[in-house]
């Protein structure tokens, strides 16, 4: 499979895209490194610890406090310990971040695990040989007491390209762990890499992989980290000088804005509906404007086979995390089910973030969880509404125009001869009412004199209800 690395640089702003078969399957943004938790290793210290609900909370320089659960820690902790902990999930809204004591330590083809004791291999590898080549090999090279991950990049390497990864791993693990005996200012003990290193490192493999980039700074250091990490002589990198913005220009941005909507049309007529709540995300399959050509399971049949594939891309785009549950279009034959459950599944291999398929509940619904790693995709690129407060949906002009009435209608009792109302004009035609009729009834009930003007520099929810004290 052909995989292309859209770099585009702007101010303090980079943006990735990981392109498979000409779709952008995953997308990356980071505004400013500095300002990034994620893998962070930092020295904490215990707050308070929480039995009853298996957790407790850490104390590591940041506004709010870490949240640790116990079941994460490597050891039994105390109020008042000093521990090292590692962020697993950056803070989101009010939360503060999540950590854990099982520190992992990301290089080129390996992950040093140096409090955990057993030897993982990605499930990307799917040779049975070659992974046990692989597990051999970091059996054979591994610290005593220690663990490792071979990553999908490590297919195919030697002993020698592993083992000098493994050293440069445990440099690292060993200025952190003398940091951590230090009396150190700061409770940073180790900030990985910048965006751009870790694609390459994570995600660039020369043989199947290429380059775009927009900028002749960044075509330069990419050269030159690759060559740092030992590809830079199959490296293909192109530099793109067009006048349209690069996401643009591949059409990259159609991508996005389709993973942002709630609804999303499938190529057959049918489409989706995304609800993404703080537990879990469902999903409405509709067939829309498709009628098929055969019969009604027919049609139902392959809109749901549709929806299978684009939402497994689409949980993959969005990076959802946690659980989710699928509404299929009823299926009535047990073979539609089975045929609609394999070809969900085989989509989501394509996802290296661990899924797990559940299969159908007793109510026909579809439920998967998927692990939680970055930011929902909404949540980089997106705030709540300020008129909404994030609930997607606001007022009528019909119940705004009510809400001012009564608001005129308390003013009036306490002794105001005129009233002034300022707000949108389409809020502003309910209050007045055709031909007048809303604003003369509310003036025969109140006794006042009421003016309503409309400004269009207001927003729909917002409005003003003044008043002035009678001489």
């Amino acid at each position: 499979m052909k995989r292309e690395i859209v770099i585009s640089v702007l101010l303090n702003q980079v943006q990735v895209g990981i392109i498979e078969d000409h779709r952008l399957v995953e997308y990356y943004l980071e505004r400013d490194c500095k300002e990034r938790l994620g893998t962070n290793i930092y020295k904490g210290r215990v707050e308070n610890v929480l039995p009853g609900m298996g957790a407790a909370f850490v104390d590591i320089g940041m506004a709010k406090n870490a949240f640790l659960y116990l079941a994460d820690a490597v050891a039994d902790i105390k109020t008042g310990d000093s521990l090292m902990v590692q962020v697993s999930k950056e803070a989101v809204g009010t939360k503060g971040p999540r950590v854990t004591t099982k520190i992992s330590l990301p290089g080129r083809y390996l992950v040093l695990m140096p409090f955990q004791d057993n030897i993982g291999i990605s499930r990307q590898i799917v040779a049975e040989e070659e992974r046990a080549r692989l597990k051999e090999i970091a059996e054979e090279i591994r610290p005593q007491g220690t663990g490792l991950i071979v990553r999908t990049v490590a297919e195919g390497r030697s002993r020698e390209e592993l083992q000098g990864d493994l050293d440069d791993l445990v440099k690292i693990w060993s200025a952190i762990e003398q940091k951590f005996r230090s009396k150190v200012s700061s409770p940073l003990l180790y900030q990985d890499y910048d965006l751009v290193h870790r694609i390459l490192r994570d995600v660039y493999a020369a043989e199947n992989t290429s380059i775009i980039v927009d900028s002749p700074q960044m075509k330069e250091r990419i050269v030159e980290e690759l060559a740092d990490l030992g590809v830079g002589e199959q490296t293909s990198i192109e530099l793109y000088q067009g006048k349209v913005n690069l996401f643009t220009y591949l059409g990259l941005d159609k991508d996005l804005a389709r993973a942002g909507s709630n609804r999303v049309w499938l190529n057959c007529g049918g489409y989706l509906v995304f609800n993404q709540t703080e537990a879990l995300l469902s999903v409405d399959v509709n067939t829309g404007k498709y009628v098929g050509s055969k019969n009604l399971p027919d049609t139902v049949l392959k809109t749901n086979l549709e929806a299978a594939r684009e939402i497994a891309y689409q949980l993959r785009l969005r990076n959802t995390g946690g659980i989710v549950i699928i509404d299929f279009i009823d299926m009535a034959d047990p073979a539609h089910k089975e045929a609609v459950l394999q070809e969900l599944g085989a989509s989501l291999k394509a996802d290296k973030t661990r899924t797990n398929l559940l299969g159908f509940t007793r109510l026909g619904l579809v439920e998967l969880t998927r692990k939680k790693t970055e930011k929902l995709l909404s949540h980089v690129l997106e705030v709540d509404c300020p008129h909404c407060k994030g609930r997607g949906r606001v007022l009528s002009d019909e119940t705004l125009a009510f809400q001012i009435a009564r608001e005129v209608r308390s003013l009036a009792v306490e002794g105001v001869e005129n009233i002034s109302v300022h707000c949108h004009p389409a809020v502003a035609g309910f209050v007045i009412g055709p031909g007048g009729g809303n604003l003369r009834a509310l003036e025969e009930h109140t006794g006042k004199t009421v003016s309503v003007q409309g400004d269009a520099s207001l927003s729909r929810q917002d409005y003003r209800v003044q008043s002035s004290s009678s001489d």
